[in-house]
Protein backbone atom coordinates (compact mmCIF):
# COMPACT_ATOMS: atom_id res chain seq x y z
CA UNK A 1 0.00 0.00 0.00
CA UNK A 2 1.60 3.71 -1.04
CA UNK A 3 1.64 5.90 1.92
CA UNK A 4 0.24 9.02 2.07
CA UNK A 5 0.65 12.54 2.35
CA UNK A 6 -0.89 13.88 5.72
CA UNK A 7 -2.63 17.09 4.15
CA UNK A 8 -2.95 18.53 7.76
CA UNK A 9 1.11 18.30 8.20
CA UNK A 10 1.70 19.64 4.19
CA UNK A 11 -0.90 21.82 5.22
CA UNK A 12 0.78 23.31 8.41
CA UNK A 13 4.43 23.13 6.55
CA UNK A 14 3.42 25.26 3.80
CA UNK A 15 1.99 28.30 6.45
CA UNK A 16 5.32 28.28 7.82
CA UNK A 17 6.34 28.98 4.69
CA UNK A 18 4.24 31.82 4.32
CA UNK A 19 4.76 33.27 7.09
CA UNK A 20 8.16 33.20 8.17
CA UNK A 21 10.16 33.13 4.71
CA UNK A 22 13.05 35.03 6.01
CA UNK A 23 13.28 32.06 8.63
CA UNK A 24 13.56 29.52 5.71
CA UNK A 25 15.83 31.29 3.72
CA UNK A 26 18.03 31.33 6.67
CA UNK A 27 17.79 27.90 6.71
CA UNK A 28 18.42 26.42 3.26
CA UNK A 29 20.85 29.10 3.02
CA UNK A 30 24.19 26.75 3.44
CA UNK A 31 22.27 24.98 0.59
CA UNK A 32 22.33 27.95 -1.68
CA UNK A 33 26.01 28.96 -1.27
CA UNK A 34 27.30 25.25 -1.57
CA UNK A 35 24.99 25.54 -5.07
CA UNK A 36 26.58 28.37 -6.06
CA UNK A 37 30.07 27.19 -5.32
CA UNK A 38 29.06 24.04 -7.33
CA UNK A 39 27.94 26.33 -9.78
CA UNK A 40 31.23 28.82 -10.18
CA UNK A 41 33.69 25.77 -9.53
CA UNK A 42 32.55 22.86 -10.96
CA UNK A 43 29.72 22.85 -13.86
CA UNK A 44 26.46 24.61 -13.60
CA UNK A 45 24.95 21.26 -14.92
CA UNK A 46 25.96 19.69 -11.78
CA UNK A 47 24.47 22.66 -9.68
CA UNK A 48 20.86 22.30 -11.38
CA UNK A 49 20.69 18.98 -10.76
CA UNK A 50 21.76 18.69 -7.27
CA UNK A 51 19.26 21.95 -6.49
CA UNK A 52 16.47 19.05 -7.99
CA UNK A 53 17.75 16.51 -5.74
CA UNK A 54 18.05 19.17 -2.93
CA UNK A 55 14.49 20.08 -3.32
CA UNK A 56 13.10 16.42 -3.99
CA UNK A 57 14.95 15.41 -0.53
CA UNK A 58 13.47 18.34 1.82
CA UNK A 59 9.74 17.80 -0.20
CA UNK A 60 10.11 14.31 1.19
CA UNK A 61 11.43 14.92 4.52
CA UNK A 62 8.93 17.81 5.14
CA UNK A 63 6.13 15.68 3.17
CA UNK A 64 7.21 12.44 5.07
CA UNK A 65 4.31 10.92 7.31
CA UNK A 66 5.32 10.13 10.35
CA UNK A 67 4.43 6.70 12.16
Amino acid sequence: MAKEIDRTRARGALAVIKQHPGMVLFAVSPVLVALGLVWWLVSPTLAVLLLIAAVAGGAVVVLRKRD
